[in-house]
């Protein structure tokens, strides 16, 4: 399939003077805001990283690697980076193997990515949410060229990916909706999302950012990318629901931008929207983005999913979820939680 030409941009619903919407101007905060918050990210320690090395599991390949099909197995490298293996069809999610995703940018708090990315085999398929430094990386990009046959990307952040050298005719282009079918089995669809985009101080919001929804006549994932609680997650389980996994952000979040980033309670509210069966955290426990302690989107992600009787899955990075036959549970972070508090 042809890559969306730019005309589509122009039409596309959400583009404001040449600029796409983010409802509102979703990460509107007062100067005051921001220098409190900048100030406070400089100079609190707050358990924002642990003390201790956090566990992790060397990646089984032989999951990703099941040609089979009934199966649905996904693999959690930390943040966002999922190796999915939905009915044999393999495809990675917001890949970043960097260990330090940008020039000033943080540096991983759990370790190099428990996986060599030369190991990844050819895959059918690499989808990037957003822009954003932890969620597309130009190391990895570079590296996963020969091994994927498609990156699937929203509006607009296909320049990037073709200066990096991705070949043109294997990068797909969608806009909110927007269905694309790799084969007669496996569908991807681009949904809405509450974010914003942007690599630096000029770029701001000329990219769109998505959600993803990933189906097989057998199987349905909903991966989140980034967003702030929104009515969408209603729609998207309106059209596309119910799903097996969703894989949801539940980390990063701040009383100062409540539009770009769930609270965990947030996140299991949206999972349920979602009709949603098993829930996969995703974007916690890797990277220092926000004020808050390392593992408190676990402490309250677990409470509210326990009231809300609603199953979670919670890996160690590097441990894979086997749907419908085993789904991790051990709540890993406590004992490194009491070491951080001391």
């Amino acid at each position: 399939s042809d890559p969306i030409p730019a005309e589509k941009i122009e039409g596309s619903p959400e583009v404001i003077d040449g600029k796409f919407n983010d409802m509102g101007n979703a990460l509107d905060m007062s100067f005051t805001d921001y220098v409190s918050t900048t100030w406070d990210f400089l100079f609190t320690r707050n358990d924002r990283t642990p003390d201790t090395e956090l566990p992790v599991k060397q990646v089984d390949l032989s999951h990703f690697n099941n040609p089979g099909s009934g199966q649905l197995n996904v693999t959690w490298l930390g943040h966002s980076s999922l190796m999915v293996n939905i009915d044999g069809y393999k495809i990675l999610t917001d890949p970043v193997f960097e260990k330090r995703i940008s020039v000033f940018g943080p540096t991983r708090f759990n370790g190099d990515v428990p996986l060599d990315i030369q190991q990844i085999p050819k895959m059918d398929a690499v989808i990037i949410s957003h822009d954003h430094y932890d969620h597309l990386n130009k190391f990895s990009v570079q590296r996963l060229i020969e091994k994927a046959n498609t990156f699937i990307v929203p509006l607009e952040v296909s320049a990037l990916l073709i200066d990096w050298g991705v070949p043109q005719d294997k990068i797909v282009e969608l806009d909110w909706w927007q269905e694309y079918s790799l084969d007669q089995k496996l569908m991807v669809v681009a949904t809405p999302a509450q974010h914003f985009s942007g690599r630096g101080i000029t770029d701001r919001n000329k990219t769109l950012w998505a959600s993803w929804v990933i189906q097989t006549p057998y199987h349905k994932l909903f991966f989140s990318g980034d967003s702030g609680y929104f009515g969408g997650f209603k729609q998207i389980g309106d059209k596309y629901g119910p799903f097996d996994m969703t894989f949801i952000e539940c980390g990063a979040y701040g009383e100062s931008w409540p539009k770009v980033h769930m609270f965990p309670e947030q996140t299991v509210q949206a999972h349920q929207d979602l009709k949603g069966n098993v829930l996969h955290p995703i974007h916690w426990g890797t990277f220092n983005l926000a004020l808050h302690p390392w593992y408190e989107p676990m402490v309250r992600l677990t409470a509210a999913a326990n009231v809300k009787n609603v199953k979670t899955a919670t890996p160690i990075v590097g441990e894979t979820t086997v749907y419908d036959m085993r789904i991790p549970a051990a709540r890993w972070w406590e004992k490194p939680m009491k070491l951080s508090r001391g």
